[in-house]
């Protein structure tokens, strides 16, 4: 199953990035080619018949795997970055996180009018990056698929959040 070989491997590292928050670290994740394939795959698998043009990740995590599960599902995949480092014509969205406040940006042209997006990121708590990047998305007037994490941190509540934006919201495990 999965849910335990992720839990096998993951990482928790206390404190970080301040006092009191134990930060989920996904990149052991990436030691394992074998499980980063099981991975992408589990979340095909999930996707069955959800209508998807087009996968963002959000930084700098969300890249990671959204971009393999673009690659093996041949689809385009885009950056969601932190504002300030795309080039070129783009738009920003500012929210809060559970420890601070961010904003985050796309180029205004990638994303078309009427796409169905797939929003990925490695791990859901709050649902402020994920609201952002709806955000951006809708005032794009491109459409929500839906969200994909390896994570979701349930006590933080933010699949509550965005469920707002779309219903199909698929975690591989939940802490």
């Amino acid at each position: 199953m999965i849910e335990k070989k992720i839990d096998q491997i993951i990482r928790e590292v206390p404190n970080f990035p301040k006092q009191g928050i134990n930060f989920k670290d996904i990149t052991s994740l990436l030691l394992d080619s074998d499980l980063s394939n099981e991975i992408t795959d589990a979340f095909i698998d999930k996707l069955d018949g959800i209508d998807i043009d087009v996968i963002v990740g959000v930084e700098s995590r969300g890249f990671l795997f959204g971009f393999l599960l673009a690659n093996k599902m041949n689809l385009p995949f885009i950056p969601i970055r932190k504002v300030g480092k795309l080039p070129g014509d783009t738009i920003s969205c500012k929210y809060e996180l559970e420890y601070g406040f961010a904003e985050v940006e796309v180029h205004r042209f990638d994303i078309k009018e009427g796409w169905n997006v797939l929003i990925h990121d490695d791990l859901l708590a709050t649902g402020g990056t994920a609201c952002a990047a709806s955000a951006l998305i809708q005032r794009l007037e491109a459409n929500i698929a839906g969200f994909t994490f390896i994570v979701n941190l349930e006590d933080l509540s933010g699949e509550q959040r965005i469920k707002q934006y779309s219903d199909n919201i698929i975690s591989l495990i939940n802490y």
